[in-house]
């Protein structure tokens, strides 16, 4: 039998039918206002007035309480600002649509009801709540990502955390070795590396390195497996000068301990990074859009699950790919105001989503004839790296939104066909040959 795939247009006009039905069945607007220990909630009828307000606590007894007053209110819809929070979490597993309103919006909403300035939890709520009653239709509410996709999306953005944990930690012990021991920062130029933090805990001081004597250095390098011959005999040369260059004694005394200390934390901390990178592949692996974002070329083991995590999450908007440009900082910000004319750098967007594809896009261009010569031919109309990545990006994330649609695989074969029957530019700058040999 076969299966009739609707066209884009019939899909989004059934989503934004199913969307507007959903709006229609709404009768009150609540505004949100969370905080760590307590949070407000402000409940306005269709005409705006006030319905119901309550305080309560962050906790079992308080979500309880929260619970009871607003179920006298079946068809609620609730404003909070931003998207993400344990506070809003609970809300949507509690079955309320929630409407995510960004932090500069939010205070737009207060400053257009109160131009003094004035500021309380109560006028945040009731801005809230006003602007969702009057403005809400056209807004985007959050949806339950699967519980796969959710602790996949975690688990990388922890993941990234530790990284730039990581990243601090070799930081500060370059500048301990900077002040006591520049030897072992000219022996090795990787301070990612395990052998370099291995280094430092065998030979903790300068002093220590040169009474091991050679032995003890070889020993050390072929144990590590460093056998490079021109970095061997270079290290071997560095070791048997390391005292005559350092820090005084008292220095050497103080930072030696911090350095060992540093590596002891870095020795640590990798070892639940591969922890972490052991469950995401396990994850990742496991969604059934494994194999199309596996499919992307340059992605890898690292950047591709960080991809399907947080644009699964996105699905809803893959029939917008515009909305989806902007979410993730690809497409400019403009500004006009007579003569003015200026475009800008996005940076109200999911800033975590826009790192990675940053990463990925740059990665693409070396694995893809097509990303490579579209970057340079905006370099070449004197664009900036960054900038011709994001206009590269914006290109991308057609092709992602297209490939979530369809549950597909990227095929570069494809994608080759279909630049050519839609004449794009990008095959003008290609030799003929390698247009012919692609759309075979």
């Amino acid at each position: 039998m076969n299966r009739v795939i609707p066209t884009s247009a019939a899909v989004t006009t059934r989503k934004e039918s199913k969307n507007m039905n959903a709006w229609n069945e709404v009768t009150h607007f609540a505004g949100f206002d969370w905080a760590k220990d307590h949070h407000d909630v402000l409940v306005l009828d269709n005409t705006g007035k006030i319905a119901a307000e309550l305080r309560f606590e962050h906790t079992a007894a308080g979500w309880s309480l929260c619970q009871q007053k607003l179920a006298a209110f079946p068809h609620l819809a609730i404003a909070v600002e931003s998207g993400h929070g344990a506070a809003i979490e609970r809300l949507m597993v509690l079955g309320y649509r929630v409407y995510p309103v960004h932090p500069r919006s939010s205070k737009s909403y207060r400053t257009r009801k109160l131009p003094s300035g004035t500021k309380t939890d109560r006028i945040d709520c009731w801005a809230l709540a006003d602007a969702l009653r009057l403005e809400g239709e056209s807004w985007h509410m959050l949806n339950t990502p699967e519980p796969l996709v959710q602790r996949l999306r975690l688990l990388c953005r922890d993941e990234v955390a530790l990284i730039e944990q990581r990243t601090a930690l070799i930081n500060q012990l370059q500048q301990a070795l900077y002040e006591y021991y520049p030897a072992a920062l000219a022996a090795f130029d990787d301070w990612t590396s395990l052998s370099a933090w291995a280094f430092v805990a065998r030979f903790p001081t300068p002093q220590a390195l040169v009474k091991a004597g050679k032995r003890q250095w070889e020993k050390f390098l072929h144990t590590q497996k460093l056998y490079h011959p021109e970095w061997y005999q270079k290290r071997l040369a560095i070791f048997a000068k390391a005292d005559e260059f350092c820090g005084p004694e008292a220095v050497t005394a103080a930072k030696s301990v911090l350095a060992t200390a540093l590596v002891k934390l870095l020795q640590t901390l990798e070892l639940q990074l591969a922890s972490y990178r052991l469950l995401i592949t396990e994850c990742f692996k496991q969604h059934p859009d494994y194999h199309v974002f596996a499919s992307l070329p340059g992605a890898g083991p690292k950047l591709a699950p960080r991809l399907l995590a947080e644009l699964v999450a996105l699905q809803s908007l893959a029939d917008q790919p515009q909305v989806l440009q902007c979410l993730a900082g690809m497409a400019p910000v403009s500004y006009q105001s007579g003569k003015v004319s200026v475009v800008y750098l996005r940076r109200q967007c999911n800033r975590f989503l826009r790192a990675t594809l940053h990463l990925w896009v740059d990665l693409s261009r070396h694995y893809c004839d097509w990303a490579r010569i579209y970057y340079e031919a905006h370099k070449k109309k004197g664009q900036s790296h960054a900038c011709a990545l994001r206009c590269l990006g914006m290109r991308w994330l057609k092709i992602l939104a297209a490939m979530i649609r369809s549950h597909t695989p990227y095929d570069a074969a494809l994608h080759a066909r279909s630049q050519l029957q839609h004449g794009s530019w990008v095959l003008q700058l290609q030799p003929k040959l390698s247009i012919t040999k692609d759309a075979s």
